[in-house]
């Protein structure tokens, strides 16, 4: 059976497709408040339940525009660290509230929408939803974060409910409120619309800088996607130069009906533009569930160059949370990958 190629593949996507688009993720289509197992240890987490079930109550029971009035509709800020499962709490307060009422996307799929449509388009799109969830929200970018603290702005003056998250770093946790006193000075003009919940705990995945462990063979993954059917086989150095030539907001659109992703001779990448392409392309693979067959640059099962992915400059840097992010989930996928290649089925995240 022939492979193909991931860098084969470069997308036309419709506006239009970035709007439906906006729904939870298929990695969190079971996702519900009674599936988030909340850790003793850490109240916070049994707490931030509670609340959003009480915000999704409100959301189902209340009556839009007429009895508008201060700090309402509710607006939520989900603060805490990698894989406490914030996400899983987002998309379980979309699912409470009805997917067909919300828009569900990342901070960077809004920005990117808003490129497509327009400003005043994308708001009049939004605000005919109840709830609009924003998961990862970037304060790294002066101009993006500028746009989405308007675009808020102007839709919970649509009575639109907003909820959002964003990540603390793991060294951070000991510091209070880290990322949320970020978003919140960003905000400003919404800042006391905004509830911020607290969500501490580890690390589920218990992913550190290292991505691979114990890595496929540059033959185990040939043979792997060779016998998967749709899946591609690349090397990661083509699939860089591709990402340079696809807008990210096609990445998603590139993996429709892909199933699994070969990657070899894997290394370490040194340029931030190359490296913050590949944590785009890890959400949407992440999003979708799909496995990843890594091999590395000396791929007899030793540590190589792509033993770390991004650099400890990258990792110590202004983009690190999206870094670390970006880790802790590629690990997932990788073992997803290696548990395919054993014919064995993928571990439930």
């Amino acid at each position: 059976m022939t492979v193909r190629s991931l860098t084969s593949i470069s997308p036309r996507v419709a506006p239009e497709r970035l709007l439906a688009d906006l729904v939870p993720p298929r990695h969190f289509r079971d996702a519900r408040f009674s599936t988030y197992r909340a850790d003793d240890a850490y109240p916070s987490q049994g707490d931030a339940v509670r609340h959003l079930e009480a915000v999704a109550e409100r959301l189902t029971t209340r009556q839009r525009g007429f009895f508008r009035r201060r700090n309402d509709p509710p607006a939520v800020y989900l603060d805490g660290g990698f894989g406490v499962g914030k996400t899983h709490l987002l998309t379980s307060l979309a699912h409470a509230v009805g997917v067909e009422d919300c828009a569900y996307g990342t901070f960077v799929e809004y920005t990117n929408l808003v490129g497509a449509l327009g400003f005043a388009r994308t708001v009049e799109a939004l605000a005919e939803k109840k709830l609009v969830c924003i998961d990862e929200f970037e304060l790294d970018d002066p101009g993006d974060t500028v746009l989405m603290s308007r675009l808020l702005r102007e839709l919970a003056d649509r009575d639109t409910a907003l909820a959002a998250t964003s990540n603390t770093l793991p060294d951070a946790l000991g510091e209070g409120r880290f990322a949320a006193e970020d978003f919140l000075r960003e905000i400003q003009a919404l800042a006391a619309r905004f509830d911020v919940m607290r969500v501490d705990g580890e690390d589920y995945r218990h992913r550190g800088t290292t991505i691979a462990p114990q890595p496929l063979t540059a033959e185990q993954v040939r043979e792997t996607a060779g016998r998967t059917e749709g899946a591609t086989l690349d090397t990661l150095d083509d699939v860089v130069a591709h990402l340079a030539t696809v807008h990210p907001s096609r990445y998603g659109a590139m993996l429709d009906d892909v199933p699994a992703v070969g990657l070899t001779e894997v290394h370490q990448v040194t340029e931030q533009s190359v490296a913050l392409r590949l944590v785009v392309l890890v959400d949407r693979l992440y999003d979708r569930d799909i496995p990843v067959l890594l091999s590395r640059v000396g791929d007899a099962g030793r540590p190589g160059e792509g033993d770390r992915l991004f650099t400890p400059k990258m990792l110590d840097g202004g983009y690190r949370k999206k870094y670390y992010r970006a880790l802790s989930r590629l690990g997932a996928l990788i073992d997803d990958g290696r548990a395919l290649a054993e014919g064995s089925v993928p571990a439930e995240r």
